[in-house]
């Protein structure tokens, strides 16, 4: 039987360049409808987690942020005597008090990731430096208990500037990490010495502790109009490559707890310092200005070593090297403090004051130690809340020390046995790894 083909059809060229033409046609007339439509509105959540615009003011405004951070420890320091004597208490509320900053650092550190993302970075931040402008203005009203309550809201507020400036660095500036994270620890040692080295001679001008450390409200004030002007959260679509949220829980990474404990120890050797440092060099016979200029020579060195040492840092591939020599440099310094104070004070003070220069490192450490900003977020709060508490324990431990044994050499071994420890820490703490 035979089998019937049906005959084949052969395609016709002009109704295929047809159908092609009238595709496009649809096409074309599809996207041209989208585009006139209205965009959906951001939501303000979307708003409050972008980025913040990496323009060169906003530089501006992480840099007098960063020198409102230190003067409320510093100016304190340069004048803890006087103000201990004024109002009436001791050396253990003296201790107390060298011990609060870091206490509070390490304390509200713990809130500032939670507040970012309630508020967004812009509002946070604002909110931190209100904070301490108010701390700084409240604590000079009163006596001891408004003193050490002062101070607390003042350190509140840094604790939470300590936290989210290195998370507003590594989103609007990832390219240029190394070179916003030099402007932004230089100023915040500029503003260290400037408050160590300038609140003596403004107690005698102004009448007194109070009018010298109620003038640096006035900065903070500054910081917070600035911050007003210069911080906007960006178009949330830019930032799209980018894990927004919480960051990964870094308490099981033995890379974070590594972190963390060097940014601890680093921590405990500079408020030491920063804290007992003139009163070391007083009961060795240097006059109090005199002690508060050399403190502010050992702050002050942080300007230029934080402008060379993150960009260097961050563009070698392991940063344990820079940690090393730095942090040994330091303690060379405070070698010299406990043999011979008086015989080259102002060696001694630049020697610590080029220790603490491991800070800057610090900071870098915790952005190059993640992949993104959630994480950075995450680890800079672990490292600079747990760590500044591990650091709270230094300054209260050397008044300790110095008020049961009568001198300054129990105090000085101990930060030097720190010192070693940090050596190993920060050794592993800079190696090229990722949480």
């Amino acid at each position: 039987m035979a089998v019937h083909r049906s005959p084949t059809t052969k395609p016709n060229p002009c109704a295929a360049r047809d159908a092609k033409i009238a595709t496009a046609s649809i096409t074309t007339a599809t996207k041209s409808a989208t585009a006139t439509l209205p965009r959906r509105p951001r939501s303000p959540r979307a708003v409050r987690t972008a980025a913040l615009v990496g323009a060169p003011s906003l530089v501006l405004g992480v840099a007098l942020a960063a020198a409102n951070l230190r003067p409320a420890v510093t100016s304190l320091a340069s004048v803890l005597d006087d103000v201990r004597i004024s109002v009436g208490a001791g050396h253990a509320w003296a201790s107390a008090l060298t011990a609060v900053p870091a206490v509070c650092f390490g304390a509200a550190g713990l809130l500032a990731p939670r507040l970012s993302r309630r508020f967004g970075l812009a509002r946070a931040l604002g909110w931190a430096l209100a904070l301490l402008t108010a701390g700084l203005a409240l604590r000079v009203l009163d006596g001891p208990p408004v003193v050490l309550g002062g101070t607390l809201v003042a350190c509140a507020g840094i604790a939470v500037g300590n936290v989210l400036i290195p998370v507003v660095i590594k989103q609007s500036f990832p390219h240029r990490i190394g070179a916003v994270t030099a402007v932004y620890t230089a100023a915040l040692a500029a503003g260290g010495g400037l408050g160590a080295a300038a609140t003596p001679w403004l107690a005698e001008r102004l009448g007194g502790w109070r009018g010298a450390l109620a003038a640096w409200a006035l900065l903070g004030l500054a910081a917070v109009l600035t911050w007003l002007a210069t911080a906007r959260h960006g178009d949330p679509v830019a930032a799209a490559g980018e894990r927004a949220g919480r960051g990964r829980p870094m308490r099981r990474s033995p890379l974070a707890w590594t972190v963390t404990a060097f940014f601890g120890l680093q921590a405990l050797v500079a408020y030491t310092v920063m804290g007992w440092l003139p009163e070391v060099y007083i009961d060795a016979g240097v006059d109090r200005p005199t002690a508060g200029v050399y403190l502010a020579v050992s702050t002050l060195l942080g300007v230029p070593l934080s402008l060379v040492l993150p960009p260097v840092a961050a563009r070698a591939r392991t940063q344990s090297a820079w940690i090393v020599a730095v942090t040994v440099i330091g303690g060379s310094g405070l070698v010299g403090l406990l043999v011979a104070p008086a015989a080259a004070p102002l060696l001694w003070a630049v020697l610590a004051g080029f220790g603490m220069g491991v800070f800057p490192l610090a900071i870098t450490v915790i952005t190059l130690r993640t992949r993104d900003s959630a994480d950075t977020a995450t680890l800079s709060a672990m490292a600079q809340s747990i760590g500044y508490l591990i650091g709270a324990l230094g300054p209260f431990a050397f008044g300790l020390l110095r008020g049961l044994t009568g001198g300054w050499t129990a105090s000085l071994v101990f930060v030097l046995c720190v010192v070693a420890v940090q050596v190993a820490v920060g050794y592993a703490a800079g190696r090229d790894r990722t949480v």
